[in-house]
């Protein structure tokens, strides 16, 4: 699944969306309790790269873009007589009210735990502007409206903005980023609020001084959410499902094992607790898994880690008996979700030294601790005492430079579950390696089945297809949900990078153009992702070369040997440079970590063009190779594996440097009709064939009962039953080995 490099860690996300980095030691007064979990578009505005005499991107109205494409229109539909949004009108009035007061409001993607995917409930910026893409900030002043999101979801927010929204290309030259515009379009001295639950200590740092440079003040709203305010009794309800133990046949190791490892890395430190707030370092910390986000096994939570207590902050509703034993064998105490600022409050007051991860930690409860420990010195009678930040020298990991005198109360530091998480150990790897065999045989079958349906001229839509391939892989042992919305494109819906289709909107699967789909699987073992793009008719020659130059910066990927250090931005290169060499290119990053049945996205790691992540690439860590090239209107072309990053043993270790590689993890077929011969050297050729000759070995024994199909898929149509489909459909007589000049 195509990820924007920024979303792997919400300190770089700010980075991209904010411009800057840079966090004054002044705390943020907090201005409201931590909020319950409580139940709770039309003409567009489009950024072009264009037209601007001063050389900038101009903002363009929909009728002008619909000209420009031919009179396509709108899926959307304005607002009653074609006058404002009714949910902007509302917001505006709130801005105005006495006890708000603000100029403008940022309402970001992310819930209070900076995830990614998150529960319905708290899909604000999702309901305030009608784009559904997962990445997207909305920005609202008193006669404004813009949306700033990145280059998978430009065609998709096209479609879904009404009028009233602006659509910033996040990236594109030209295009300012959220504060820059801020500072544009009001005048000096202005209110800019936020929730700060919902943005993390560094962003709203990054923010305050970023608007500083106008005279704007940052201000963290009192006691409500203005997006929760308008929604009103319409808001859904949140996630009430069970936890479940995540057992240790598939964690590899025991939570005690864990807790003493974060401890450990407390005392090393200098530091008495930890607060965990990403969801899914909660679940990988204490082997448990939920389901309160949609394709997420996680759960909402917070963990604080003291060197000699553990305390879990959850629903008491959540927690069965099976998993309260676990936890008490573990030594966890449980207390209400909703009591995490009083004990970091508690803390702060007992003088604890406190590791937060700022990147991640949303900015209500670092201000909690914050303003607790002034009330701490003062009560101590230690006036002047400074408050700060503490970082070691040297280290990319950890916050900005310390406090030089005085008493320091917190460390700000990347969570010390980050890269042990992301480092999987063997039984995860097992685990991963299975689930993805398993995976690759639901898969086998599905295009099987697929190939015979198109032949036979079925109608099938978009949303059908995706259907059909859960039944595929519910058929599956261990199989437990999708772990992202299948993005089922055909034609000029591949070209929508993050593309969901809809029973309403959805195209036909048919014959004429690419088909690009994009899926993944939670299993009890493993998390899976991958992508295949197919022609079930004719190729043209420009999509068989667009394919072929995608496939080969696969490949160079996938073959890629590198020193030890090496962080991941440094290989994306090689997955580009193909396309490069003829003007092409994709606007998402290569490669992104998944999580162990986990997230599907997972940090610290990744393979982008932002250099601006230094994580370096270790062994046991796993990424996605997805290269792809998207043509608008038109279709689309992704080619997705998961890789295992492992070391290799080569005749030499020049300065004593160990050297990685990559193990392949995803075995399913690539379609060779679709691939240019003269574009490949005899290297390349030959990893096409060992690849396919791996899937037809690994996959075999995996397939299920009885069932004739007849498939087409790569090569001549053969007749034969799914017992044998690996022998038909992934061995020579549907896939021949590819020689250097032509296929035999």
């Amino acid at each position: 699944m195509a990820i924007e490099a920024a979303r792997l860690s919400p300190s770089l996300a700010a980075a991209a969306i904010l411009g800057r980095r840079g966090a004054p030691p002044a705390a943020l007064p907090l201005r409201r309790a931590l909020p319950l979990l409580l139940p709770p578009r039309r003409r567009r505005l489009c950024f072009l790269a264009a037209a601007g005499g001063d050389g900038r991107a101009v903002a363009l109205p929909s009728s002008e873009l619909r000209k420009r494409r031919g009179g396509a229109s709108s899926s959307s539909s304005a607002a009653p007589g074609g006058g404002e949004d009714e949910k902007l009108r509302s917001l505006r009035r709130l801005l105005a009210r006495p006890d708000v007061a603000i100029d403008a409001y940022i309402v970001p993607s992310q819930d209070a735990h900076q995830s990614e995917f998150i529960a319905e409930c708290f899909m604000r910026r999702a309901y305030l502007t009608g784009f559904t893409g997962s990445a997207g900030t909305a920005v609202v002043t008193k006669d404004k409206a813009a949306l700033w999101t990145d280059g998978r979801y430009f065609l998709q927010a096209e479609k879904e903005l009404s009028h009233d929204w602006t659509l910033m290309r996040s990236g594109n030259q030209g295009v300012p980023t959220t504060s820059e515009w801020l500072n544009e379009v009001l005048p000096s001295g202005c209110r800019v609020g936020i929730d700060p639950f919902l943005f993390s200590f560094d962003a709203a740092e990054e923010l305050k001084d970023a608007i500083s440079e106008k005279n704007h003040e940052l201000v963290l709203i009192k006691d409500l959410n203005l997006v929760d305010e308008i929604w009103g009794e319409s808001r859904p309800e949140p996630p009430k499902e069970r936890t479940r133990v995540h057992g240790i046949k598939y964690a590899g190791v025991d939570v005690p094992s864990k807790l003493s490892f974060v401890r450990s890395q407390l005392a090393e430190n200098g530091c008495n607790a930890v607060v965990i707030s990403l969801l899914d370092e909660v679940a990988w910390l204490l082997n448990m898994r939920g389901s309160d986000v949609p394709n997420s096994p996680i759960f909402y939570s917070y963990l604080i880690v003291e060197d000699t207590a553990a305390t879990l902050f959850v629903d008491n509703n959540k927690v069965s008996e099976d998993v309260l034993e676990h936890l008490e064998k573990a030594g966890v105490k449980l207390k209400p979700y909703e009591a995490i600022l009083s004990d970091v409050e508690r803390l702060a007051e007992n003088g604890a030294k406190l590791w937060l991860d700022s990147s991640s930690i949303n900015a209500a409860i670092v201000n909690v601790f914050r303003s607790s420990c002034e009330r701490y010195v003062k009560k101590r009678g230690k006036a002047g005492r400074q408050i700060g930040k503490e970082s070691s020298q040297g280290d990319p990991a950890t916050g900005s430079s310390g406090v030089q005198n005085g008493t320091v109360n917190a460390l700000y530091k990347v969570s010390p579950a980050t890269l042990a998480k992301a480092v999987k150990n063997e039984a995860e790897v097992e685990g991963m390696k299975s689930s993805h065999l398993r995976d690759a045989a639901a898969l086998a079958e599905f295009w099987c089945w697929l190939e015979g349906q198109v032949r036979e001229s079925v109608p099938l839509t978009e949303v059908q297809v995706a259907e059909k391939l859960l039944e595929f892989r519910q058929k599956q042992d261990g199989f437990i949900d999708t772990s992202f919305d299948t993005i089922s494109g055909y034609g000029a819906n591949g070209a929508i990078i993050h593309y969901r289709p809809t029973p309403e909107s959805c195209s036909s699967v048919e014959s004429d153009n690419l088909f690009l789909l994009d899926s993944g699987a939670q299993y009890i073992d493993g998390t899976t992702d991958i992508t295949r793009t197919v022609h079930f008719g004719e190729p043209t020659p420009r999509q068989k070369e667009c394919f072929t130059r995608v496939l080969q910066g696969h490949i160079a990927l996938d073959q890629a040997v590198f020193p030890e250090r090496t962080p991941g931005f440094v290989l994306d290169v090689l997955a580009r440079s193909s396309l490069w060499k003829i003007g092409l290119d994709y606007r998402h990053g290569t490669g992104h970590g998944v999580g162990a049945a986990l997230n599907v996205h997972e940090g610290p790691q990744s393979i982008s063009y932002r250099y601006g992540n230094l994580t370096a690439l270790q062994k046991g860590m796993i990424v996605s190779n997805e290269p792809g090239y998207y043509e608008d209107n038109s279709f689309g072309i992704r080619i997705e594996n998961l890789l295992l990053v492992k070391e290799v043993d080569l005749p030499n270790s020049f300065g004593g440097v160990s050297y990685l590689g990559f193990e392949k993890l995803t075995f399913v077929p690539i379609q060779s009709k679709l691939v240019d011969l003269s574009l490949l050297s005899p290297s390349e050729i030959n990893w096409i064939n060992e690849y396919h000759d791996e899937v037809w070995e690994k996959t075999d024994s995996y397939m299920l009962d009885t069932e004739t199909y007849n498939c087409t898929y790569i090569g001549t149509e053969v007749v034969f039953t799914r017992m044998r489909i690996v022998d038909c459909f992934l061995g020579s007589k549907i896939i021949p080995r590819i020689h250097h000049s032509k296929i035999i």
